[in-house]
């Protein structure tokens, strides 16, 4: 048995240095959560192998969206990864999958609880063959009595009451625009990752990482939530407005919508004033944000007035000037153009030649360690003969 990761010249390319680097990562997982936290974890350095079966990772044909007859869904959270094939089924793939755990330092699956079990790949055997291994499980509903439950981004919107606080109060619910739990719960297994390979740093010992949608989602209801569980209040859907602060909102100009957030009294403030109604800020009934949140009513009539003088654009202007957040409602790509003007650099190109492909950049930037791109999204099984030759040296 050799150290060498599949990184060694004998298996392809190097790793870009970061500060995950010569941290293995077995990603037995596939559609969102897990693939967007390895994904993350790879852009930092860390070596990941995603293990496919022989029918690839399911995302690798929901389009459209597609670029080459692939889908963007699985180009947007699949770059910096070796993809091998093995077959669970098979007895030596699933030998050679049993030493690429040996050699790991993390394995990431979210298979429904108990799924590997049979394959001895639950967390109780791989801790057998290997006291180091850091093992995130990813689930819909925990491993407890809601093992059984699949576990879908849009079902959790449903019943975690995100959905119920989406939409207008007198229409129907609606689900977030993007899978938002999943992307969350992917987030919540990463540090739970780097938090475990941070004690193993100190003890020598890996230990089970278990994180679950339903968990996430209401850890990421955050003030709604609360508003239960701190206060007995079970909030509703109040369309684009905000239970806590007024205004917060879009709100109408003469040409379009824009989102003004005036989150205190001095942002209240310098909105009147840039609207030439200084006064109303000094009204006993809009003095406070609980004022003007109990009285929104009588205020909102007073701002649209106001606001119908200006273009969005105009306003946008102005009132970031004087310290008060807003911006008009964008497409998605105006947000990318946005970022670009802003100095963000939001796009990176993956890849080389036909392979090449735009995407999104990993949001974290170090000042002392490399973020980096070094591999497009793979196709399936690309790097299985370098992966099988390096696991097979040591069986």
């Amino acid at each position: 048995m050799t150290n060498h990761t599949p990184d060694h010249p004998t298996a392809g390319p190097p790793a870009g240095r970061g500060p995950l680097d010569g941290v293995v990562v077995a990603d037995l997982s596939r559609v969102l959560a897990g693939p967007y936290c390895s994904m993350l974890l790879a852009d930092l350095g860390a070596t990941v192998i995603k293990v496919e079966s022989p029918a690839g990772d399911e995302t690798r044909t929901w389009m459209p969206p597609e670029r080459d007859g692939t889908s963007t869904y699985y180009l947007s959270i699949n770059r910096n990864k070796r993809s091998v094939v093995l077959d669970f089924k098979d007895p030596d793939d699933l030998e050679l999958t049993y030493e690429l755990l040996r050699r790991a330092d993390v394995v990431i699956q979210n298979f429904k609880p108990g799924g590997l079990d049979k394959f001895g790949l639950d967390y109780a055997s791989a801790r057998e063959l290997n006291p180091a291994l850091v093992y995130l499980s990813i689930s819909g509903f925990g491993s407890a009595e809601g093992a059984w439950l699949p576990g879908y981004d849009l079902v959790v919107q449903a019943v975690s009451g995100m959905m119920s606080l989406t939409g207008e109060p007198d229409g129907p619910a609606y689900r977030s625009g993007v899978a938002v739990f999943d992307v969350m719960t992917g987030l919540h297994g990463a540090l739970g990752v780097l938090a475990a390979l941070r004690q193993r740093d100190a003890t020598g010992e890996g230990q089970h990482v278990e994180v679950n949608l339903l968990s996430s989602a209401l850890s990421g209801l955050v003030n709604q939530s609360a508003a239960y569980t701190a206060g007995g209040a079970v909030p509703s859907r109040m369309g684009n407005a905000h239970p806590s602060v007024y205004p917060y909102q879009p709100m109408p100009t003469k040409d379009r919508d824009i989102v003004i957030t005036a989150a205190n009294d001095r942002q209240f403030r310098a909105l009147c004033e840039v609207l030439g109604i200084a006064e109303v800020a000094d009204d006993d009934r809009f003095r406070l944000n609980a004022d003007r949140t109990a009285n929104r009513a009588e205020l909102h009539p007073i701002l649209v007035e106001r606001l119908a003088e200006w273009s969005a654009d105009d306003l946008f202007v102005a009132l970031n000037r004087v310290g008060v957040p807003c911006g008009p409602i964008n497409t998605v790509r105006d947000g990318i153009e946005l970022a670009e003007r802003l100095g963000l650099h939001p796009r990176v190109t993956v890849g080389d030649g036909d392979r090449a492909v735009d995407l999104i950049r990993n949001p974290i930037s170090l000042s002392g360690a490399t973020v980096g791109y070094r591999l497009p999204p793979p196709e399936l099984g690309e790097h299985s003969d370098d992966i099988r030759a390096w696991l097979s040296d040591g069986v």
